[in-house]
């Protein structure tokens, strides 16, 4: 391209470049690149007069780091950088695109177009030394960065990406399968109109989505299958309209979620099974719009207050240490009926289990004793009605103060009934002084014996009394020996 070709504004540029100065074509600073489709030829620059620039045809300045350096500018044309080497970094800030980028297996050493507007940027496998910013930058097609090598950051806060209201996208918005981000995704208060795509991604530090917008109503808002991230995932009030899938997910340190809110009324909200996190908050959220698949992860903690489990929840084979916050076990066992697949019994001993961490040992007794009173239900009838004896005498052996009343009001009714009318003694003469306390013990406790039954035989209404202290008795002793035996082994 001979110089003598360049328009004024593009003159400004060429010359600026071997410098590393910038240019600014704005106005005013509060210009918008909303507004760049009508910009004036003072303000237009041809895209092959930039590219030709980076890849070589202007002349670097000894001493100084060339680089291209553009605000407020309108770019026609397009900017096909695919496959290029670009030594120098590229800023245009501001600027409104005609066309979309094509950075297809470019190698760069740093990108920025933060507050920009364009159709679309096509930077597949892209490679960038430094940094890569869209921040601020209305894209209105769809941003292809899957597989792209970014040693610094990615930033994305304050983007809007995705097609505007009433029209519908081909393919997701933001493709950002298989990336490999050196240090962190800054992407706060970025609004999504369709998918995000991070299948496979690999982030050094953490993804910060506060205060987004992932929009993709009855579809899917964030895919992240197998995502990896060095420390956190945040998305303190994050908006998700769409299925919200992390499943496979390894993330260390927290995956916080306080304050979202997740929709998808007709199908799952929140999918995060065979994840391993380190902490998972939903503190303070909303009731999920649709159902929570935690299926097989592992958490060190969960905290989430039993309002926020939505009506279906699928937690078999989910494990965690501790669950916060610490709350009555009676707040939390109704969730567990909500499990999915029916009787889950693996839930409620991991339930039990993180109040065991906690040294709640009595809320832990109160969750095994919900899950043997739920695993009732599933059996037979005969095996329901043992079960139920079990529950009402003994407790199944959590309650075994339950046993001790039931026994002493025994005692007391064998007591007063034989002191009002003794029953005749078998031999006359050899039997020992009769005594109603202990002969009511004698009959109810089959292993202890005072002599006192042997030689004595009630008739009437008391031999049906005698009968029903003895049969209770064995009930009793059976009942409470199974539950303590039960118990022990728990132990």
């Amino acid at each position: 391209m001979e110089i003598n070709d360049l328009t004024p504004a593009e003159r400004r540029i060429w010359d600026a470049f071997p410098r590393g100065e910038g240019v600014d074509f704005r106005e005013q600073p509060d210009d918008s690149s909303v507004d760049g489709a009508g910009w004036g030829p003072d303000r237009t620059v041809r895209a092959e007069v930039l590219r030709a620039l980076l890849l070589g045809a202007g002349r670097v300045e000894e001493g100084r780091v060339a680089g291209l350096k553009v605000k407020g500018a309108k770019i026609v044309g397009k900017l096909d950088l695919r496959y290029a080497v670009v030594d120098h970094p590229i800023r245009l800030r501001d600027c409104w695109f005609e066309r979309k980028p094509l950075l297809y297996g470019a190698q760069l050493r740093a990108l920025v177009l933060g507050y920009s507007t364009l159709p679309g940027l096509t930077a597949a496998t892209l490679r960038v030394d430094v940094v890569l910013r869209l921040s601020c930058c209305r894209i209105t097609g769809p941003v292809r960065l899957q597989g792209a090598r970014i040693s610094g950051g990615l930033f994305l806060q304050g983007a809007v990406i995705g097609p505007s209201a009433g029209e519908e996208a081909d393919e997701p918005a933001l493709q950002l399968n298989h990336v490999d981000i050196g240090t962190d995704i800054i992407a706060m208060d970025l609004t999504v109109h369709g998918q995000t795509r991070m299948n496979g991604a690999t982030v050094g530090g953490q993804v910060n989505l506060n205060e987004s917008r992932l929009l993709a109503p009855g579809g899917i808002a964030l895919h992240a299958e197998n995502l990896s991230v060095g420390t956190d995932l945040r998305g303190h009030r994050l908006e998700a309209r769409g299925l919200v899938n992390l499943t496979g997910s390894r993330i260390p340190g927290q995956l916080y979620l306080s304050r979202a809110v997740f929709d998808n009324p007709d199908g799952i909200a929140l999918r995060a099974s065979s994840c391993v996190v380190g902490e998972v908050w939903l503190r303070h959220c909303e009731t999920l719009r649709g159902g929570v698949n935690l299926r097989r992860s592992q958490f060190d903690m969960l905290h989430m207050q039993p309002e926020t489990w939505p009506e279906t929840i699928r937690i078999d084979g989910l494990t965690y240490r501790t669950l916060a916050p610490h709350l009555p076990a009676e707040e939390r066992l109704p969730a567990l009926e909500r499990e999915e697949s029916g009787y889950v019994p693996y839930a409620y001993e991991q339930l039990a289990a993180a109040y065991r961490t906690a040294g709640d040992e009595p809320a832990a007794r109160t969750v095994l004793l919900a899950k043997l009173r739920r695993h009732r239900r599933t059996l037979p009838r005969p095996a329901r009605l043992w079960g139920l004896l079990q529950d009402v005498t003994v407790g199944y052996g959590f309650r075994p103060l339950r046993a001790a009343g039931w026994l002493l009001a025994l005692l007391l009714t064998g007591t007063i009934a034989y002191s009002l009318a003794p029953p005749r003694p078998l031999k006359q003469g050899e039997a020992p002084d009769f005594n109603a306390v202990f002969y009511t013990i004698d009959l109810m406790l089959p292993i202890i014996g005072f002599g006192q039954e042997s030689a004595y035989a009630p008739s009437g209404w008391y031999q049906w009394l005698s009968y029903l202290l003895i049969v209770t008795g064995w009930i009793l002793a059976t009942t409470t020996a199974a539950g303590v035996s039960r118990s022990l082994q728990r132990q």
